[in-house]
């Protein structure tokens, strides 16, 4: 399927703020689940169902990136598209990401498969019958690919779709810390900043990483950020030690299930390396590099008429696996 954005649309960066900028908010009707981890905290998972869904009903799970939600446009755009394809979707937001602060000092990372494998669990235990796909973007993505690769072929999805992942945490990190990136990671920083400090209102923070409550700011790039919080309360030795672990690139040769991973050689987020050869995936992995479609993006048609290229991509994908089946 060929992906065409109009000579406007080519730009990176537009590719990566328009939906967040111009598409209008798409009104959707969810049922609310609150599910408890093996560790007593607690996610919430935001279901959108098809009229007509049954026991056999397939259903997209959903996984978010970074300081995502079910406000976020491209969760919006699948969930529609899914419903009007047939498909039953369900966003499992990461801990504390669905408005509600989850109850551990820690939160979500890149690297962490075990909510998501235990949610995964969970509704394939309650729809044994339903064929269950998988859907990420961004740090959701790189979770992704390293769950399905953790699994092999016990992972209880039938096929997956990997968006925009940052498949090497360490060189996206730099990356993000350069140029025009440096915008994206300002305001994404700007949100885990938010998180971290309102947990210093319920939990010993200082004491649990040594950091002041007034110094969070200074955590102005990722690799700060991750060294001071995220490594130390998830168990790492450090935030290149988390990042080394983390990274799904590691993990793509042991995938055993048909996965699309789609990701534009422009975006903003990466560098060429992150990109995997072919003989670094297996052979259920079909890789669709654009060179175009920024970060998440993937918008063709033009500024004023845009079709969004990358719903339609995700759904033909599963549709044509079903058709196989």
């Amino acid at each position: 399927m060929n992906f065409k954005p109009s000579f406007v649309l080519k730009n990176c960066h537009v590719q990566t703020v328009y939906a967040s900028l111009f598409r209008k908010k798409i009104e959707l009707d969810f049922e609310i689940e609150k599910f408890i981890l093996s560790d007593n905290d607690f996610i919430e998972a935001y279901w959108h169902k098809t009229a007509s869904h049954n026991a056999n009903t397939p259903i997209i799970i959903l996984f978010h990136g970074l300081a995502g939600s079910y406000k976020s446009p491209y969760i919006q755009g699948i969930m529609q598209a899914a419903q009007k394809a047939g498909f039953t979707s369900v966003l499992m937001h990461f801990r504390g990401c669905s408005g509600k602060d989850n109850l551990k000092a820690r939160s979500y990372h890149s690297g962490d498969t075990q909510d998501a494998l235990e949610f995964i669990r969970s509704v394939k235990k309650r729809y044994p019958h339903a064929k269950l796909f998988g859907v990420g973007y961004s740090l959701g993505a790189n979770m992704l690919l390293k769950l399905l690769g953790e699994e092999k072929e016990k992972v209880l999805l039938d096929a997956a779709v990997a968006v925009s992942a940052p498949m090497l945490l360490d060189r996206c990190a730099d990356r993000m810390n350069k140029g025009f990136s440096r915008f994206y990671q300002k305001r994404l920083l700007k949100d885990l900043q938010i998180a971290l400090d309102k947990k210093y209102d319920t939990h010993p923070m200082q004491d649990l990483i040594k950091l002041s409550r007034k110094n969070i700011k200074k955590l102005n790039n990722f690799w700060k950020f991750d060294e001071a919080y995220t490594a130390k309360i998830n168990g790492f030795a450090s935030a290149k030690d988390y990042y080394t672990k983390s990274s799904s690139k590691q993990y793509l040769k042991t995938i055993a299930i048909p996965t699309l991973i789609i990701h534009a050689k422009d975006d903003p987020f990466m560098t060429p390396e992150v990109l995997p050869t072919q003989e670094e995936i297996s052979d259920t992995v079909v890789l669709n590099i654009l060179n175009h479609g920024g970060h998440v993006g993937f918008i063709s048609g033009n500024l004023f008429q845009p079709h969004y290229w990358l719903e339609t991509r995700i759904i033909d994908f599963f549709l044509s696996l079903l058709r196989i089946k």
